[in-house]
């Protein structure tokens, strides 16, 4: 979870024709399956895409992201953009020690959406309750999930024979035998 600040601004107050100070905010945020699931339910598409949000995107995302209740809307306009930096981090961070390596040259080109995550939890019997974790440690549980479950790689035959002809030959040299 991340909690930013808000600190309090001046604004000019167009009804009285004075300047006025603006409250401070204190935002628990949380990136999601939850979030991720209000913000495509808003925006009808993903959200786990390459593609840039525009700015009232990324607002919404923040809005979706607040755990705080009751929180005026009036502080999403405050956001400035080190708090935005500070969310951008926390969104990119990926919450786990565990690495997974790749293979070279595989592309997943399926679009992500929460649904594809919530069937990936039935899949794996991940509970529900997960759903409230950090995204990218949620994902990285369902690839940890996914590696585990694919059979173990058959060894080709002859790869099997030539190792064991290489370490018959190894001991025969060791030993000083024929065979």
């Amino acid at each position: 979870m991340l909690q930013i600040t808000i600190p309090p601004v001046e604004l000019f107050d167009e009804a009285k024709k004075e300047f006025v100070w603006s409250k401070s905010y204190e935002l628990q945020l949380e990136h999601s399956l939850v979030s991720l699931s209000k913000w495509e339910s808003t925006w009808g598409k993903a959200f786990l895409t390459k593609g840039e949000k525009t700015s009232e995107e990324t607002m919404d995302y923040i809005r979706c992201m607040t755990v705080s209740q009751n929180i005026d809307p009036v502080a999403y306009t405050l956001i400035s953009q080190v708090n935005i930096d500070k969310i951008t981090q926390y969104i990119d961070h990926p919450m786990t020690a565990t690495k997974i390596n790749q293979d070279k040259g595989t592309t997943n080109k399926d679009i992500i959406t929460a649904e594809i995550v919530y069937h990936w939890m039935i899949t794996f019997n991940i509970p529900f309750e997960c759903q409230k974790w950090h995204l990218n440690r949620l994902l990285t549980l369902i690839n940890v999930c996914n590696i585990k479950n694919q059979p173990q790689k058959k060894v080709n035959r002859k790869d099997i024979l030539s190792k064991r002809n290489s370490l018959n030959e190894a001991r025969k040299a060791q030993y000083k035998t024929s065979g």
